[in-house]
């Protein structure tokens, strides 16, 4: 529809506003889905690395959580210059005295698949007592909006581990992570996971951030 001036002259029709670009330091399209979402009352146009043409091996080579999304963020952000935000995230298991812990992702070996991470889970856990399960995923996100504009915010889920794989939702350990008696992790849905995970509860601390910065 055109729009005139008083003068009849033609009046260019509002533009959208531009979203701003912020990149999730992960090409994991599970997370960046958990993340859209996450963000999506912000307003950001959020894209993985490789979107953003980031393409670097990054060394992850923190000993906690935290470092390594510290590493992850400030390797994009220094290449791209754009907010960014990484997550370091994992399953502590106590009869394994934390494992597999910042090793998760590779926790079966280098490329292993989210089926060979459980498997390997659940032989090593393998005729373990229910009371000795005890398990819980931590979160780390960090934030780096612009130089000298950072944040890191943590969450955790308390749960167990399960006898077997279960429920087709979700990526990682989720089959295996019983987050009650009758559900694993990979049961729930989007919105469910939402309300409980261990990455919501980290960036609901984050969203606190976002409101101050852009409400």
């Amino acid at each position: 529809m055109k729009h005139l001036h008083k003068s009849g002259e033609e009046k260019p029709a509002a533009s959208s506003p531009v979203r701003q670009k912020l990149i999730i330091a992960s090409n994991n399209q599970g997370k960046i889905m958990e993340f859209r979402k996450l963000l999506e009352p912000f307003g950001f146009d959020v894209v993985s690395m490789r979107e953003a043409g980031f393409t670097d091996e990054i060394v992850e080579d923190g000993d906690t959580f935290e470092e390594n999304a510290h590493i992850k963020a400030r390797a994009v952000f220094e290449a791209t210059k754009l907010p960014t935000i990484a997550d370091d995230s994992g399953l502590e298991i106590d009869f394994l005295n934390g494992a597999p812990g910042i090793y998760s992702a590779r926790y079966a070996g280098e490329g292993a698949t989210d089926k060979e991470l459980c498997e390997k889970v659940l032989e090593e856990m393998h005729g373990v007592s229910r009371p000795l399960r005890e398990a819980r995923f931590v979160c780390s996100i960090y934030f780096i909006y612009a130089e000298d504009d950072e944040y890191s915010v943590n969450g955790t889920v308390e749960g167990y581990i399960g006898d077997e794989m279960v429920g087709d939702k979700g990526f990682g350990y989720d089959p295996i992570f019983m987050v009650d008696e009758d559900h694993s992790m990979a049961e729930l849905d989007q919105d469910e996971k939402n309300r409980i995970s261990h990455r919501a509860k980290a960036f609901e601390e984050l969203a606190k951030i976002l409101k101050e910065k852009f409400s």
